[in-house]
Order: structure tokens, then C-alpha cells, then sequence
């Protein structure tokens, strides 16, 4: 694994198109997906599968449109696809990414008690048992498997190592951390990172990605904090399009990584 390479994960078709008022049909969607091919970005979470058949045929065409030969020079990008942590989200997400050279399923739990507790409705011990099954199921059909505990920004670090620990012993491949309702600071956010590199075992065999909202303005700053302190992979969206005040900006971050290669000493496709 490229140790100073950033793998750029392109969201655009899936968060992006969460944003406020925003639809795309499929030919758009093909038409996107081929031009980030083109740019290079080495992930592209083509939608959510189990969200719509529309949905669900949109990634399936981008599977094997864009996944299945490369634009041009380049390799064709993985093609990623979102799925709740349960079994339904996760078959339909691999009927559309399995069309693909090298398909991802992207599955995610929230992890932050506030979430849990109201929105989950499970305690830790139940969060813990289903990332370890759901992990697992998915990695049954695909070798590449990203696990998100959602709103890590506002979850306990300790519960976070564990869970993480469960998931790369289920098969993950990447681990994305993501501040879901974009509130943490720089600094709290690069902390995060590195806590979770130093303390989780197992955790140089896999891929750190981060994935910054940008209710505070914070989401470039938040995602560079999480490169210096170790990340090797950013989930960003094209002008940071996304739900709320959006995601982290696809060119801030490449261009921030271009323009100071002397200062971050990485690269990105």
C-alpha cells in the first residue's frame, strides 16, 4: 500500500446528491461518473442502492459503464455503493457493484451515543455484535469492504478502537471516520485520527479514511488535519456539494495536497 498516496473517494453521486434541492437522472449520473473517471479519483460512491430501483439501476449502469473498463488511460475506478448495516441494504448494494473490475461495499453503524440511543434505539454491546455480522456478510460477497462508524466526531474514542478492532477482524479493508454533522475542530479531528491509529489493533493492515461535513466551515481543514495525522484516504464531493452546508470540496483538497507537497509530503492520483 502507497503510503504517501491520498486515494480520493468521490461522493458526489451519493452525499452530493443529498444536497438541498439537487436530482440527477441516471444519464447525468453516467455522464458525472465518467468525468471523475477521467480525473483520476480513485473511488466513486456511484449511490445507495437499497435507497430506490432508480438508485439501485443508476450505480448498476456506473458499475459497468465506468467500472468495468477505465476512461481512456486510466484504470477504471473502484465503484462503491452505500449500505445500512443489515442484509438487505447489503445484497441489493452488491447486485449493483458486483457489475464492476473492483467493486466496494460501504457499509455503516452509527457509534455516538446520542445516535444510538435515539436513533439506533441499541445499546453499545448490540452496535458491537452487528458490525462484527454485518462486516462480515458483506466481505461473503466482495473483497473490498469499507466500514464507517457514523458520527465518529461525537463518538467515545475507547468505544471507537473497539469497534473498529471488531470490524477489521470481520474483513474491512478501509475504515472511514467520518464527523457526520460536521462538528468537530482541526485540531479535535486530527486527535481523533491519531488516537485511533496508535490504539486500534490491526489497524496497519487497512486503509484510515476520512469524511468532513461543513456545517462550521470546517470540512477542508478538518479532512487535511485527518491526512497529516495519518489518513490515506478523503471522501470529498465536486465544489463540495452535499447535504446541510455540503461535504468536503473534491479540488480544495487535491489542490491544497498539489500546491504544499513540500509541507504534506503526499500525493493523490
Amino acid at each position: 500500500m502507497d503510503t504517501d498516496v491520498v486515494r480520493i473517494f468521490d461522493t458526489t453521486l451519493r452525499d452530493g446528491e443529498q444536497s438541498p434541492g439537487a436530482t440527477l437522472t441516471s444519464n447525468e449520473k453516467i455522464e458525472i461518473a465518467k468525468s471523475l473517471a477521467r480525473l483520476g479519483v480513485d473511488v466513486i460512491e456511484a449511490g445507495f442502492p437499497a435507497a430506490s430501483p432508480d438508485d439501485l439501476n443508476a450505480v448498476k449502469r456506473i458499475a459497468i459503464e465506468v467500472g468495468s473498463e477505465g476512461i481512456g488511460e486510466k484504470p477504471p475506478p473502484i465503484i462503491c455503493g452505500l449500505a445500512r448495516a443489515n442484509k438487505k441494504d447489503i445484497d441489493k448494494t452488491w447486485e449493483a457493484v458486483q457489475h464492476a473490475k473492483r467493486p466496494r461495499i460501504h457499509t455503516f453503524i452509527a457509534t455516538s451515543p446520542i445516535h444510538m440511543q435515539y436513533k439506533l434505539k441499541m445499546d453499545p454491546e448490540e452496535v458491537v455484535d452487528k458490525v462484527r455480522e454485518m462486516v462480515a456478510y458483506a466481505k461473503s460477497f466482495c473483497d473490498d469492504v469499507e466500514f464507517s462508524p457514523e458520527d465518529a466526531g461525537r463518538s467515545d474514542p475507547e468505544f471507537l478502537y473497539l469497534v473498529l478492532e471488531e470490524a477489521i477482524k470481520a474483513g474491512a479493508t478501509t475504515l472511514n471516520i467520518p464527523d457526520t454533522v460536521g462538528y468537530t475542530s482541526p485540531d479535535e479531528f486530527g486527535e481523533l485520527i491519531s488516537g485511533i491509529i496508535e490504539n486500534t489493533p490491526g489497524i496497519e493492515n487497512v486503509i484510515v479514511s476520512v469524511h468532513c461535513h461543513n456545517d462550521l466551515g470546517l470540512a477542508t481543514a478538518n479532512t487535511l488535519a485527518g491526512i497529516q495525522a495519518g489518513a490515506r484516504q478523503a471522501e470529498v464531493a465536486v465544489n463540495g456539494i452535499g447535504e446541510r452546508a455540503g461535504n468536503t470540496s473534491l479540488e480544495e483538497v487535491v489542490m491544497a495536497i498539489r500546491t504544499r507537497e513540500q509541507f504534506y509530503g503526499l500525493q493523490t492520483n
